[in-house]
């Protein structure tokens, strides 16, 4: 006996069988059109039938079929079905082609100066329909996003102390260090500089702890910057610069929009390589077509930079 409170595992070939032979009133035309035989028109239609309890769907007339009350009450849910099956082809094909969806990610600062706007605009002219969403954050944030699913995919660098353990990254670039001074400072005229060589000056930074920012560089020198100004954005950094409050270090990612009344000097640091900077993404998480492509966008953006 067929229990009213369970749900029949329909198949969506019966049901799309069906709709045939509801349109056409007749197995033989349904089964040319589909271009299957009529007995096996007759086996999807009987099969289905059983599955919703054994009551007919259609009266078998001398020429051709007529749907019976079970039969009409049935159509309208099939055909919704069956369209939503079809919506969900359509945008899972669109998904395979990057033609739609959406793309959720995240980027340290100094990253949306130039890596990140330019893997936009090559993104956007060859995938103009899927539809992109933009965190700005510190690593360790951006990284917590990633693990409880708020992004797709994360632009982060190995400055911060946050475990890289877990992700899988991707490698985008290798970018040095620099540090503006004003202009007339007694160091404006050097190429490069060691940061012991600053450990008495003003530092102006986005955290008053150097852990986990660019001054981390500062600790493994055996100092601790004192930070006279907190500051998060780098062009206000810059403008404290060139008033004289101070100095700071800014990432090569940084360096090309620089204002012209300071001076910028190289970080000499044999013990320390270059900032690494990654596209992090969950270990074992699958990564979608779209996310695959911004992630060959932000390659290429990323071999046009200076570093």
């Amino acid at each position: 006996m067929l229990n009213p409170h369970a749900v029949p595992d329909l198949s969506a070939t019966w049901l799309r069988v069906f709709l045939e032979v509801a349109r056409h009133g007749s197995f033989t035309v349904a089964a040319r059109t589909l271009g299957w035989t009529q007995s096996a028109v007759s086996r999807q239609i009987a099969s289905l039938e059983s599955a919703l309890g054994g009551a007919p769907l259609f009266d078998r007339l001398p020429r051709g079929v007529r749907l019976t009350e079970a039969g009409r009450v049935l159509v309208p849910h099939a055909e919704a079905v069956v369209e939503r099956l079809h919506d969900a082809n359509r945008e899972l094909a669109a998904l395979r082609r990057v033609a739609g969806g959406w793309l959720r990610f995240g980027a340290f600062a100094t990253a949306d100066a130039a890596l990140v706007p330019r893997a936009i605009a090559a993104f956007r002219v060859r995938h103009p329909g899927v539809r992109l969403t933009r965190e700005e954050g510190l690593t360790p944030v951006l990284l917590e996003r990633l693990s409880a699913g708020g992004l797709d995919l994360a632009i982060v660098s190995t400055t911060s102390r946050a475990p890289l353990d877990p992700y899988t990254l991707h490698h985008l670039l290798d970018e040095s260090l620099y540090v503006a001074v004003p202009a007339d400072h007694p160091l404006a005229a050097e190429s490069s500089v060691r940061l012991p060589q600053l450990a008495d000056a003003d530092w102006i930074s986005g955290s008053t702890r150097p852990e986990g920012t660019l001054l981390d560089a500062a600790l493994r020198h055996g100092f601790r910057p004192r930070v006279a100004h907190v500051v998060a954005e780098w062009t206000a950094k810059q403008g404290y610069v060139a008033a004289g409050l101070g100095v700071t270090l800014v990432p090569a990612l940084a360096a090309e929009s620089v204002r012209p009344d300071i001076a910028l000097l190289a970080v000499r640091d044999e013990e320390a390589p270059a900032r690494a900077v990654y596209a992090a993404t969950v270990r074992g998480r699958s990564l979608g077509p779209a996310a695959q492509a911004f992630l060959g966008a932000l390659r290429e953006a990323a071999t046009h930079l200076p570093t």
